[in-house]
């Protein structure tokens, strides 16, 4: 039975071409019409693997001999690439990884979206990308651990593990972890301070969280304990107050068997309780528990496209939903009459309240609760209006209560920014299929060096006048 899953077994040896890449960014190659995923490959590549898993339609390989290396394959920066799970396509030459989350959210447009691919390729518009795709993350979570020998290691979890990768140094981090890092080890060393255990429980340290301002060059680091107290933190909170920038340190305290990093408490053991960082000339606090994007450089340019597509006067009344610490609100609140906003974490809205304040923006009002249920319940009760609709969900893309209630409140335009454009394909389908027409469409480049890509799209309300003038235009 050739070409099928009962040819191959696991430990089996291949040889073939990598002709696409998967949403993840691992190579794909076929042996006989039957699929294969390969790790650390690229388009291009001809390689020699292992098969790991086997399934009925595909199986599982691992990279053993690079026979003939890819024209698109690049030299990856770091190391430790092909261990960490950061990295997916680090081996992959820039330029093409942008072509590569190009393609990718054409194909969820299209095969799940259900657009044709026609109109998407005449609305969409390039990636945009880095000009320096590392060094770009202004928050990086360390697990802490311990190596073979006993000697307290931090870094990243290995790919679907969580075995430590020991490396101080990220490339795509701020220079200034290796310093923090190697700080917080010699000091857990000197004391004794011991790593956490997963297996266990036991043991005291468990992640080191550190937060950098690009526009400020203020430094946070937060410790998460599996304790009430961190022993001699005084000398440490002495040492790392050393560190250039470096403006707060605090511990989270959390004592639970989970896979959750932060605790629900954070203590300050030096210096502010707050750093400070500023996107699109707007300042915003950020504290240890704070979603704040991770790529400062990039933002800039994603929020500036939401404003694009938003088409601002002046007159206009804006809903943000999903809005956080009121990131996108504040800059479109710039630009709108009036600008409300929903999120469901309580404190992202005490921040983005106390970012309006102190960006001096009195048109910006912030509510708690989910937009699923907030939105319904302001439009039925106070019979709010909407101009623009900006939503910005988490990857599972909006609620259908949240998605009926934009399709009543009838705004002219929708911006959607999207983390997963699998999920944003889906919630664009439900509201071309109500009254909405795509617009525009483009990818930006938040995550250098991973298989993710944010989106944003445009949608204006169906106008069929100009719907007609313009399939008479194209033909």
């Amino acid at each position: 039975m050739r070409g099928s899953a009962l040819e191959y077994k696991k430990d089996d040896y291949i040889t073939t071409d990598i002709i696409d890449m998967g949403s993840s960014g691992e190579g794909i190659g076929k042996v006989e019409n039957f699929t294969f995923f390969i790790k650390d490959t690229v388009i291009g590549d001809r390689v020699e693997a292992k098969v790991m898993k086997v399934k009925k339609n595909y199986a599982y390989a691992r990279l053993m001999k690079l026979v003939t290396p890819s024209p698109m394959r690049a030299t990856p920066r770091c190391a430790y690439h092909r261990q960490c799970g950061g990295c997916q396509i680090q081996a992959l030459d820039y330029g093409a990884q942008l072509k590569f989350k190009e393609n990718k959210i054409k194909n969820n447009l299209t095969r799940i979206g259900g657009f044709s691919s026609e109109l998407i390729d005449r609305i969409m518009e390039p990636v945009i990308g880095m000009e320096n795709p590392y060094n770009y993350r202004n928050k990086a979570q360390f697990p802490i651990g311990t190596d073979k020998s006993g000697k307290p290691v931090a870094g990243f979890y290995a790919g679907r593990t969580h075995v430590i990768v020991p490396n101080t140094d990220c490339a795509l981090g701020v220079a200034e972890n290796k310093e923090i890092l190697e700080i917080i080890l010699g000091y857990m060393e000197e004391f004794k301070v011991s790593a956490y255990d997963e297996a266990s429980g036991s043991g005291l340290l468990r992640h080191v969280l550190i937060r950098k301002g690009f526009a400020t060059g203020e430094l946070m680091v937060c410790l998460v304990i599996n304790g009430d107290k961190l022993p001699k933190a005084d000398i440490l909170a002495d040492r790392l107050a050393k560190v250039e920038g470096m403006t707060s340190i605090c511990v989270s305290i959390n004592k639970e068997n989970t896979n959750v990093i932060m605790g629900k408490e954070c203590r300050t053991i030096w210096g502010r309780d707050t750093i400070s960082d500023v996107i699109c000339g707007i300042s915003f606090s950020i504290s240890p528990l704070s979603f704040f994007q991770v790529n400062p450089v990039q933002t800039q340019k994603l929020y500036g496209l939401a404003l694009e597509y938003a088409g601002l006067t002046g007159m206009e009344t804006v809903w943000d939903l999903y809005c956080g610490i009121g990131t996108i609100s504040l800059c479109m609140a710039k630009r709108a009459a009036k600008v409300y906003g929903i999120e469901i974490v309580g404190q992202a809205i005490a921040d983005a309240r106390e970012n309006a304040r102190r960006n001096g923006i009195t048109n910006a009002e912030f509510f708690v609760g989910g937009a699923e249920e907030v939105l319904p319940r302001l439009y039925e009760a106070e019979k709010l209006r909407a101009d623009v609709v900006c939503v910005d969900p988490p990857r599972k893309g909006c609620d259908e209560a949240c998605l009926e209630t934009i399709v009543k409140m009838a705004p002219e335009r929708v911006v959607y920014v999207s983390c997963d454009s699998a999920t944003l394909a889906r919630d664009l389908r439900y509201l071309c299929g109500r009254g909405y027409e795509l617009m525009r469409a483009r990818g930006c480049d938040m995550f250098p060096q991973t298989g993710h890509v944010e989106t944003v799209c445009l949608l204006s309300k169906f106008n069929v006048e100009h719907h007609y003038r313009s399939e008479i235009n194209n033909g």
